[in-house]
C-alpha cells in the first residue's frame, strides 16, 4: 500500500530475528509495523523516515542466515493502545448489566421480582442473544450527569434483540421497570421501532414485557417536540397484528402506553400481581375522576374477568414458562410426544343425555399430554378456546362447555371464538372444533348485551376461515349455534363428524316439541299425562336427530367411535 515512512528501527550490517520490528509505515492515520520474515543481517536500507512510498516497494535487504521465520499474517503488528479501549468498553457494558446496577437489582428483589434480564436469560435459549441500542440512555443529558445515567437508565429502559426461542428466531422486548419506573423515553421508542422492523423483515415472532408507566414527560434533550404524539410505537406494533405472532408478558403495574401495547398483543399474559389500566393513578386524579392507588386499578380478579388477560400466571417465572409454551404453537411440530389410553372415552358422557359432564377431561385425554394451554377460561366460558398438540403438530381448540349455560353460546363467549378464529386462520393453524351446543343464547337480558353484533362476528370468522377444520360433536348439535361450530354450516368443514350420542335439530328438541305440538300438550288435562306424552314425543325427535340418521341424509360426513377420535383427526388433518 502507499505509505509514509514514519521510523525505521534497525540499521546496516545489523542483525535481526524473525519477527523484530523493521519499519512503521503510517496509511490514512493509521500505523502498521512491518516486521522480520526470518533471521538475517541488514544488508541495505532503501527507504528514510518521512519519505511517501508506493505499492511495491521494497524496504530493506536482508541475508537470510537460517530457515526459522513467522507466518506473513503475522507480519503486521498492531499497537496496544487498544486495549484501554477494549477495558473502557468492559466498564461501559458492566452498566448496563444487573452486575453493574446493584442497587437497581436489590430493589427489585425487595418486591419479588426479578429483573428484566433475568427474565430474559429464562425466556431464551442459551447465549442466542443479540442486542439492539444496549448503550442508549435517556435523552436527559442536558440535566443530568452522563455517568449516573449510564447506569440509572441503563438501555433507556428497554432491552431489545433478537434470539432462539424453543429452538427458532424471534424478536423479543423487555420494558425495564427499575429505570424510570419502566416508562417511555424518546431513544425507548426508537429502539422499538427499530426491533419492529427487523421482526416484520424477518417474519419473526415477538415476545414482549411490557410493565411500565407508560409516557416518560421529562427527556429534556429533545427540543423539537411539543407532545409526541407523531410517535411510531404503537401503530407500529398493532400493525404486526397477522404478520408475526405476538405475546405479551406483565408483572406488576402496567398503565397507559404500557397498557396499550399489552391490550395489542395477540396472546396476553400476566402474573397475579399485575395491574393493567389504560392510564395510572396520576392521570386518573388529573382527569378529575377521584385519587385510587394503582392496585385498585385494573387488578387480575377484574382483567381476566373482561377477557383483557388471556393467560393468568403465578410469578414472572411461570410467566416466562408460559410464553415459551404459548409460542410454541406458532413454531415446528415435536418429535417426541406422549398420548393417554383413549379407551376412557367411549365412557367419556353421563348416560343421561341431560347431565353434565368435564369437557376438559376430554381435551386432555385426546390431544397430546400436558399440551393443553387454554385462553380467556373467566371470559365467554361457553366455549373454551386453546391451543394443544395432536401428534405433535399444533393445533386450535374450539370447544362448548355444557358446564356453563348448557353450552348455549352466549355473547361473550362468541366475540372471544370470533378473535380466537381471526388469530388461528392469521398464521394457518388447524382448528379442532368439539361441539355440545342448544345454540346460541336467547332471550331479553342476551340481546340487551348485544348478541346480535357479538354472534354476527362469530360467523363473520367462520366464513373467512382458511386453515384446515374439523368439527366433531359429542352431543348436541342444535341450530345457528352448532352451524358456527362447524365455521357457519356443516359443509364448512374439512369434515364434519360425530359421536354416536350426537343428537341434531333446526332447535334444542324440547323446545321444538313445546313449540310443535303446543295444542296438543295443552288440550292433555292430566299432568302426568301432559309429561309422558311430552317425554314420548321427545323420544321420537331424538330417535329421527340422532347421528346415525344424521348420517344417513349425508347432514354428516362420519360418526367415529369417541375412542377413535384421535386417529380419526389425525387423518383428517394430515
Amino acid at each position: 500500500m502507499a505509505a509514509a515512512v514514519v521510523a525505521v528501527h534497525v540499521a546496516v550490517n545489523e542483525k535481526v530475528t524473525a519477527g523484530q520490528p523493521l519499519v512503521t509505515l503510517e496509511a490514512m492515520k493509521m500505523q502498521s509495523t512491518v516486521k522480520a520474515e526470518c533471521s538475517g543481517k541488514v544488508l541495505d536500507i532503501l527507504v528514510a523516515e518521512g519519505q511517501t512510498i508506493q505499492s511495491g516497494v521494497s524496504l530493506l535487504l536482508i541475508q537470510k542466515s537460517s530457515q526459522d521465520g513467522v507466518s506473513p499474517l503475522d507480519n503486521i503488528q498492531t499497537d496496544s493502545a487498544v486495549s484501554p479501549a477494549l477495558e473502557e468498553f468492559h466498564i461501559r457494558q458492566a452498566k448496563t448489566l444487573d452486575a453493574g446496577r446493584a442497587r437497581a437489582v436489590t430493589a427489585r428483589h425487595a418486591k419479588g421480582f426479578r429483573t428484566a434480564r433475568e427474565n430474559l436469560a429464562d425466556l431464551i435459549d442459551g447465549n442466542s442473544f443479540n442486542e439492539y441500542g444496549q448503550f442508549a440512555v435517556a435523552a436527559m443529558r442536558g440535566k443530568r450527569n452522563y455517568q449516573e445515567l449510564q447506569t440509572e437508565t441503563a438501555a433507556d429502559g428497554i432491552i431489545t434483540g433478537t434470539a432462539s426461542i424453543n429452538g427458532g428466531k424471534a424478536a423479543v422486548v423487555v420494558n425495564d421497570y427499575s429505570v424510570l419506573a419502566g416508562t417511555q423515553g424518546y431513544f425507548h421508542h426508537k429502539k422499538v421501532d427499530r426491533i419492529l422492523e427487523v421482526a416484520r423483515k424477518n417474519k419473526l415472532p415477538v415476545v414482549m414485557y411490557t410493565e411500565g408507566g407508560g409516557g416518560r414527560p421529562n427527556d429534556t434533550d429533545v427540543t423539537t417536540m411539543i407532545a409526541g404524539l407523531n410517535v411510531t410505537s404503537f401503530s407500529e406494533w398493532a400493525s404486526l397484528s397477522g404478520v408475526v405472532p405476538r405475546i405479551a408478558v406483565n408483572n406488576g403495574r402496567c398503565f397507559a402506553g404500557n397498557a396499550a401495547l399489552f391490550g395489542c398483543a395477540d396472546i396476553r399474559i400476566a402474573t397475579e400481581s399485575s395491574n393493567i389500566g389504560m392510564a395510572g393513578p396520576a392521570m386518573i386524579e388529573g382527569g378529575g375522576l377521584g385519587r385510587f392507588k394503582p392496585e385498585q386499578i385494573g387488578p387480575m380478579d377484574v382483567q381476566t374477568r373482561n377477557g383483557v388477560v388471556d393467560i393468568l400466571a403465578r410469578d414472572e417465572a411461570h410467566a416466562t414458562q408460559l410464553a415459551k409454551q404459548a409460542l410454541s404453537y406458532f413454531q415446528a411440530p415435536l418429535q417426541e410426544w406422549q398420548v393417554a389410553d383413549q379407551q376412557p372415552l367411549n365412557q367419556a358422557l353421563p348416560a343421561d343425555r341431560r347431565f353434565v359432564y368435564d369437557v376438559r377431561k376430554i381435551i386432555n385425554t385426546l390431544f397430546d399430554c400436558d399440551s393443553f394451554l387454554e385462553l380467556k377460561p373467566w371470559y365467554g366460558s361457553a366455549l373454551i378456546t386453546g391451543f394443544a398438540r395432536l401428534a405433535g403438530k399444533p393445533v386450535a381448540i374450539l370447544c362448548n362447555d355444557c358446564k356453563y349455560l348448557g353450552g348455549a353460546i352466549d355473547g361473550e363467549a362468541a366475540e372471544k371464538a370470533a378473535r380466537f378464529l381471526e388469530l388461528c386462520n392469521s398464521f394457518k393453524i388447524p382448528l379442532v372444533a368439539l361441539g355440545d351446543t342448544p345454540g346460541f343464547m336467547v332471550g331479553p337480558d342476551s340481546e340487551a348485551q348485544g348478541a346480535v353484533r357479538q354472534v354476527s362476528e362469530l360467523f363473520i370468522a367462520g366464513s373467512k376461515f382458511s386453515a384446515p377444520l374439523v368439527s366433531v360433536f359429542l352431543r348436541k348439535g342444535y341450530g345457528l349455534g352448532a352451524m358456527a361450530m362447524a365455521g357457519g354450516g356443516f359443509l364448512r368443514p374439512t369434515c364434519t363428524a360425530a359421536w354416536p350420542t350426537g343428537e341434531f335439530g333446526a332447535m334444542g328438541l324440547e323446545g321444538a316439541v313445546k313449540l310443535g305440538f303446543a295444542k296438543e300438550l295443552a288440550a292433555i288435562e292430566d299432568v302426568a299425562e301432559r309429561e309422558a306424552r311430552f317425554n314420548e314425543l321427545v323420544s321420537v325427535s331424538y330417535e329421527m336427530g340422532k347421528a346415525t340418521e344424521a348420517a344417513a341424509f349425508l347432514e354428516l360426513d362420519a360418526v367415529i367411535e369417541p375412542s377413535q377420535t384421535r386417529d380419526y383427526l389425525i387423518r383428517a388433518l394430515g
